[in-house]
């Protein structure tokens, strides 16, 4: 029983590190480019020719579920992972000036 119970509690703390872990854009950069100047899977918009505020309404878009078209699946997942705070900050970076 408490060898079950510290097997427990170590699963949930590794669970709650992996859950608060910060945002990479490793992932973006997969698809996207890694100056984001590629339409991700030859379907999306090109990235770094994106307003900062174009890029917040589309991956607040994405974690809501209102915006997006075929990638809408693959982009819900990317964009849950992001804080306001990372979004506000992806955008400020990588939005056209």
């Amino acid at each position: 029983m408490i060898k079950q119970s510290i097997i427990t509690i170590a699963t949930l703390g590794l669970l709650s590190v992996t859950a608060s872990a910060e945002f990479s854009e490793a992932g973006c950069i997969g698809c996207h480019g890694a100056n984001f100047e590629k339409a991700a899977m030859g379907k999306s918009k090109i990235v770094k020719d994106m307003t900062a505020e174009e890029i917040i309404t589309s991956l607040n878009g994405y974690k809501d579920g209102t915006y997006g078209g075929p990638m809408k699946a693959i982009m819900k997942g990317q964009a849950n992972s992001m804080s306001e705070d990372d979004i506000k900050a992806f955008a400020e970076k990588h939005g056209k000036k």
